[in-house]
């Protein structure tokens, strides 16, 4: 098969896509709707824009699911995680980055890459299955898509005309949920003299920092207080459309979290524990709220786990009641969009190809996966696998024991259709050990046999493109 891949999406995952297929030697066009489009969330028209949090997780690879996947797409070559590397800021155990500088890097490598086309356009439509039919479009915003292999990477945030088209050819209504965005706090509006830089437990992030978030103390009093505020603050009101939607569990907004109990966010991003205060070493704080650097000259700092969709005048009353952030000023106040995902485990094969239409696959968030680095992974795969439908090769999946291939097996395998909801990479998804290996020993366990299994699977997929 020869001609030209469309890939529809200038995210995380269309942005890696595009890469592994030129890595691969296969021709491409990507579209990119913004900025010819906008978004709900997107602020910029730059490619692999970071829309919620800067931090792309754990990147310890010995103990962590997410870390164990970093390193498994490293050694595929990612663009993304090269350029995370390039750009990462002081998080403790995280790998967080600048996301100005990490997307203007991705933009860079794609565009001085000659196998890849950037075209600013909204597709509208999708190609028929007849490869000389005219898509029935003009040019421009209602164009629809080439003609050809295709990888619709369009994220949560697909717009409504290709959202009617895809749910007019799977048949299937379109699954959805909310996610929020954090605040984020200029660093020098935050008082020193109450707040501190600190790691949990002072662990040590790549680049060898201990302190690398600032932490505010709330007492007892203070805890109830702020809770009590936050559970009568005004709220964005949702469309009639958007009220049955549910959130995603691993990005619930900070009022939802505390409307299921006062001591929920306490036990969760506000827990006081591997961490002192300098200030007043003896006194145990009852709650803490984290900030993590965003960007690299350190300016800039979001509230971890406080995605919200308080209305601004109430964010910033709240949160101007944490001792250190009194004077705090906000870079970017919190927010909420919707997401949509399809239901992968019953429209998508093995390889991510729609099974109604092999010449159509799909990539990132719109799979059903969470996170950033799990909707690059999933681009990762949709490109080498289109690679090989284009070589007219069968692909080889990565091994289930690999995080890889446990994450693309859950959402088109594993995963229940009729109860199908976004999940992050997790050892839960992995296949476990015929012997008994001891509790504390069993994640660094599965990263040991993870990527040996990849470098195998490696070494026998490194074909070029025909």
């Amino acid at each position: 098969m020869t001609g030209k891949v469309s890939v529809i999406g200038g995210g995380l995952a269309g942005s890696e896509a595009a890469w592994q297929l030129a890595r691969l030697g296969v021709p491409v066009v990507l579209h990119e709707m913004r900025p010819v489009r906008g978004t709900e969330a997107h602020i910029t028209d730059g490619l692999a824009e970071l829309v919620c949090s800067n931090s792309f997780r754990s990147d310890d690879a010995e103990r962590s699911a997410i870390g164990l996947l970093h390193e498994e797409m490293r050694r595929c070559d990612s663009l993304i995680l090269a350029m995370a590397d390039a750009h990462k800021v002081p998080a403790g155990g995280a790998l967080a980055v600048d996301r100005e500088g990490f997307s203007a890097a991705v933009q860079a490598a794609l565009e001085a890459e000659p196998l890849i086309d950037i075209r600013r356009e909204e597709i509208c439509g999708l190609p028929t299955t007849d490869p000389g039919a005219d898509p029935g479009a003009d040019p421009g915003a209602d164009q629809g898509a080439d003609q050809g292999l295709t990888i619709i990477a369009t994220g949560p945030l697909t717009s409504p005309a290709l959202t009617e088209a895809i749910q007019a050819m799977t048949g299937e209504d379109s699954l959805a949920f909310f996610d929020a965005i954090a605040p984020i706090v200029y660093k020098d509006s935050v008082d020193f003299t109450k707040a501190w830089m600190q790691s949990r437990y002072d662990k040590q992030g790549p680049g060898g920092d201990a302190a690398a978030y600032i932490n505010c103390p709330l007492d007892r009093d203070g805890y109830e207080a702020f809770i009590d505020a936050l559970l009568c603050a005004d709220t964005t009101e949702f469309k009639d459309w958007e009220k049955d939607t549910p959130y995603f569990e691993g990005c619930l907004p900070i009022e939802v979290m505390a409307a299921r109990g006062r001591e929920t966010p306490r036990y969760g991003p506000m827990k006081p524990v591997g961490l002192t205060n300098p200030h007043a070493p003896s006194v145990k704080a009852h709650a803490i709220i984290q900030l993590r650097q965003d960007n690299a000259l350190g300016t800039l700092y979001n509230i971890v786990g406080f995605q919200t969709k308080l209305r601004h005048g109430e964010q910033v009353k709240l949160l101007q009641t944490i001792p250190g952030l009194e004077e705090a000023r906000f870079a970017r106040l919190g927010g909420l969009h919707r997401n949509s995902f399809i239901n992968a485990p019953k429209l998508l094969d093995e390889t991510l190809a729609l099974r109604s239409r092999p010449d159509l696959r799909f990539a990132g968030q719109i799979t059903g996966v969470e996170g950033y680095i799990e909707s690059a992974a999933m681009g990762l795969l949709a490109g080498r696998f289109t690679a090989d439908s284009r070589a007219r090769r069968p692909s080889s999946r990565p091994p289930l024991t690999t995080a890889l291939g446990a994450l693309l097996n859950h959402i088109t395998q594993g995963a229940d259709a009729a109860t199908f909801q976004p999940m992050n990479v997790n050892f839960g998804l992995f296949p476990p050990f015929p012997e008994r290996i001891k509790k504390s020993e069993r994640k660094q366990a599965y990263c040991r046999r993870a990527l040996a299994d990849m470098d195998g699977w490696l070494s026998g997929t490194n074909i070029a493109a025909e």
